[in-house]
Parts: C-alpha cells; sequence; structure tokens
C-alpha cells in the first residue's frame, strides 16, 4: 500500500472525517476537497503520507497533513494518528458591550427563571 496511496474516500472514512463512506466520496465529488492545493472531484484519487488536504465540512475550513494511510477504520484514537490538523486558529468574534445583565440573561446552568425574571423577559419581549 505505501507504494500506490489510498483512495482519497477511504481515507476520509478511516480517518473518521466522513461518517459513511459513501459520505465521503459525496463530499469529493462535490468539490469540497482539495489535495495538495489541487481541487479533486474524484473520490480514487490516491493520497500519500505527507500530502495536505484541505476540506469544507460542517461550515468550516479544515486543513490535514496525511501522516498515515490506514488498512483499516479502527478508534477514533487511531484515527487521529492518521493526520495533523493544521487548521489555524481564528478568533472568537468580540461579544457586543452592555449585553452582561440585558432583560432575562442568565448565566448558563442557572437552572429555571424566577417570576421576577420570567415578568422581565416578557416585558422585553412585549416592547419589541
Amino acid at each position: 500500500m505505501a507504494g500506490t496511496g489510498q483512495r482519497l474516500d477511504k481515507w476520509l472514512w478511516h480517518a473518521r472525517i466522513a461518517r459513511t463512506r459513501s459520505m465521503a466520496g459525496r463530499l469529493v465529488a462535490g468539490g469540497k476537497v482539495r489535495v495538495n492545493r489541487q481541487r479533486v472531484t474524484k473520490p480514487a484519487h490516491p493520497l500519500h503520507p505527507g500530502d495536505v488536504i484541505t476540506l469544507m465540512l460542517a461550515g468550516r475550513v479544515w486543513v490535514l497533513r496525511i501522516e498515515a494511510l490506514a488498512e483499516r477504520r479502527g478508534p477514533a484514537a487511531e484515527a487521529r494518528g492518521l493526520y495533523a490538523d493544521l487548521t489555524p486558529e481564528t478568533p472568537s468574534p468580540p461579544r457586543p458591550r452592555g449585553l452582561e445583565r440585558a432583560a432575562g440573561a442568565r448565566p448558563a446552568g442557572a437552572g429555571r427563571p424566577t417570576k421576577r425574571e420570567r415578568r422581565e423577559l416578557e416585558k422585553f419581549l412585549a416592547r419589541r
């Protein structure tokens, strides 16, 4: 396998990037995958260790360098060893100021709103 490479759709499935092999094939055929900056539309495109894959998945761009090829679809820990994630960190957008204590704003996990908080929220929504 080291000399011939591995099919792109099969590698995406083995690396657990796609849930099914047919989903991986549709991802490639849809033009969402680039290998070494070249758009690939054939699921049978051969991959080799060292290749860089750029793909659009779940509204996010992923950049992965292939570290190894796989013989089987193993556990997730084994799948993470097949690639190195080169995706650049994107900073989260800044939160607008003044929304810390808006009507009805509650910290996450604070439980159900009290009667007073519920009434404040209803007043706020009625003003809109």
